[in-house]
């Protein structure tokens, strides 16, 4: 019997579990397993300021490469889970080694939703952005004047219209749903946000999807689109959502649907095995959601990790999230999920927006856009429960500072 813990997945989450047990005090033995050849790292200044060139990579590490033995925390590079064997507590390892383990946490998050083969996702150029190498690849095509197509118009793809347009390319972004940002947030926000992209003459076209990607000599060159166009384009760039990595869970037998099946305390249908992250479907008023941001990576895994030196709190996630976008910053408080109304009012400064959101009359999220102010104070009243008269939100007069007492 071992009481090492082993953390598949070197991502936010499983960093973060790991660093926080230490700072607990809890000095039983981790091992880290991450697939990727670097030391863990931030993701979201990855395709922004790493790929602007604003930032090297060596700033994006979470720690220095003698963190890991100076505290005991053992890191394999290159290394992936192939099989959870639960009645042995034994992970398989691709290179046919076996890793015994008194707890195991999964932190696989997800993978970006890839094009069909048939329609052209298999040809060179065609890119997602999730890793470094990603990246890395995407900087060496982002060229001023080159002609890049934007597929998808949720956040991931209008990060990437915004620092294409900064790098100095020309971008076009499809979207098949009715207009952007539709899955993830209200029509004035996406009203406001498709003027600012077309105040940076990105050209954005809703109701159109992708019919065909157009291949010479293996490459993309063009893109056949549902309206009956087609456009001339250097390379492509696929923002059409995430899949959770819950593979390897399903196949050790573990619950799951749309993500790992997780209670209140993170812990999976094996109660010596926790989810967390990206990966992780937990429980949400009375339903079940998966929360694709840093903040719940961070925040349940740190959950996670007081759970395992003993604590018995229950992971209460109270969900924030945001997105830059050129000079504008869009910043989250709460989950919209299921709302039915909401207050669009205008900020103390000119460009300064937020958008409240109502289900059946109760608060429930804000988006703030350069509006720090309404963010705070949104996020405030969601963690205290204050539930905010409509009227008075709309009422751009008010002071939201009073609604706080």
């Amino acid at each position: 019997m071992t009481d090492r813990l082993v953390i598949i997945g070197a991502g936010q989450a499983g960093f973060a579990l790991a660093a926080k047990l230490r700072a607990l005090k809890d000095m039983r033995p981790i091992t880290i397993i991450g697939a990727e050849d670097v030391l863990p790292y931030q993701r979201p200044p990855l395709t922004k300021k790493y790929l602007l060139g604003e930032m090297t990579f060596d700033r994006l590490l979470f720690r220095p490469e003698h963190w890991y033995p100076d505290n005991n925390v053992e890191i394999r590079l290159s290394t992936w889970a192939e099989q959870v064997v639960r009645d042995k507590k034994q992970v398989l390892l691709q290179d046919g080694s076996a890793l015994d383990y008194g707890t195991l946490a999964l932190t696989t998050g997800s993978t970006p939703r890839a094009l069909p083969a048939s329609i052209g996702g298999d040809l060179e150029g065609v890119y997602v952005a999730r890793d470094k190498r990603d990246a890395d690849l995407l900087a060496d095509e982002m060229r001023p004047g080159r002609r890049v197509l934007i597929i998808g118009g949720g956040y991931i793809g209008l990060e990437a219209a915004a620092v294409a347009r900064h790098r100095g390319l020309e971008v076009t972004v499809i979207e098949m749903a009715d207009r952007i940002l539709q899955r993830v947030a209200a029509r004035e926000t996406a009203d406001i946000m498709r003027v600012i992209h077309e105040t940076h003459d990105v050209v954005i076209r809703e109701k159109t999807g992708l019919k065909h990607l157009v291949g010479h000599e293996g490459r993309v060159v063009a893109a056949e689109l549902s309206d009956g166009s087609t456009i001339e384009v250097d390379f492509v760039i696929v923002g059409i959502g995430v899949v959770p990595n819950d593979q390897l869970a399903k196949e050790a037998g573990l619950e799951v649907a749309n993500g790992i099946i997780v209670d209140e305390f993170a812990r999976t249908s094996d109660p010596s095995i926790f989810a967390a992250g990206d990966c992780a479907a937990l429980p949400w008023q009375g339903g079940r959601i998966r929360l694709e941001s840093v903040q719940n990576a961070v925040d349940q895994a740190e959950a996670v990790a007081a759970i395992i030196a003993g604590g018995n709190e229950a992971y209460d996630p109270k969900p924030w999230f945001w997105s830059d976008q050129y000079d504008v910053k869009l910043q989250i408080a709460g989950f919209n999920m299921g709302y039915d109304d909401t207050v669009l009012r205008p900020g103390s400064r000119d460009g300064a927006h937020s958008i409240w959101y109502f289900k059946n009359g109760a608060f429930i999220a804000v988006d703030a856009i350069n509006d720090a102010r309404a963010y705070v104070s949104g996020k405030k009243m969601l963690e205290s429960g204050i539930n905010p008269d409509r009227a008075i939100i709309a009422d751009a007069s008010t002071d939201l500072k009073q609604l706080l007492s």
